[in-house]
């Protein structure tokens, strides 16, 4: 008998991404409960969504490319591909470090520290995120993802207190303190992703235009 053909997409990930979307509240007692390691946060989860992003503006800049004074300016593929990669590897570095931050700051908020438990609401507030940054795949519509993204704030004041024990009356602190880190966590690894990017770029571009002297 002839082994059935794996789903493309584990249903598990999908069930968990439908359900901290859509009923949070119930997810978060979930999520808190159930067994799990960096390794498999990252590995099973993060690693899939937070490519979302990179590969929708590796695509997107190739179908729809940029026009400046009359000229077409299409992200050569070998630079678009390698700063896709850069872009998803630094996402991925601010979420370790961002669950680390959250570990830190749980006794300043009558929390509990636990770097895994802190891992998962870092890693799962992401959500939100990651999945409207398929909106990068048509360039003018980028910032309705940053938009939508903004869901992911709601997420982490939800999962703070259930997650790493925090009294209901701190989390509006708590997240506070945990958003400013985020957004400023998220401006040092956009800019070196932008500087890596355009580096990769501008020596792709060098290199065409020696390969057609």
């Amino acid at each position: 008998m002839t082994a059935p053909n794996p789903p493309a997409i584990d249903p598990g990930l999908v069930a968990r991404v439908q359900n901290i979307l859509m009923r949070p509240k119930l997810e978060w007692p979930v999520i808190d409960a159930e067994y799990a390691t960096t390794r498999s946060l990252f590995a099973r989860y993060a690693m899939l969504l937070a490519a979302i992003g990179p590969v929708a503006s590796l695509i997107g800049g190739q179908l729809f490319p940029i026009h400046i004074f009359g000229s077409v300016m299409r992200t050569p593929v070998v630079g678009g591909l390698l700063g896709a990669i850069v872009t998803w590897g630094l996402s991925l570095l601010s979420v370790f470090v961002l669950g680390l931050i959250i570990d830190a700051l749980a006794p300043t908020f009558n929390g509990t520290r636990d770097k895994v438990q802190a891992m998962k609401v870092a890693v799962y507030s992401m959500t939100a995120a990651w999945v409207a940054s398929i909106f990068n795949l048509f360039p003018a519509l980028a910032w309705l993802g940053g938009l939508l993204g903004l869901y992911g704030f709601y997420l982490l004041y939800l999962g703070l207190p259930t997650v790493m024990k925090a009294p209901q009356d701190k989390a509006l602190g708590y997240t506070a303190v945990v958003v400013v880190s985020a957004i400023v966590l998220w401006m040092v690894v956009g800019a070196i992703a932008a500087g890596v990017v355009a580096s990769f770029v501008v020596g792709t571009v060098g290199l065409g235009a020696l390969a057609l002297s």
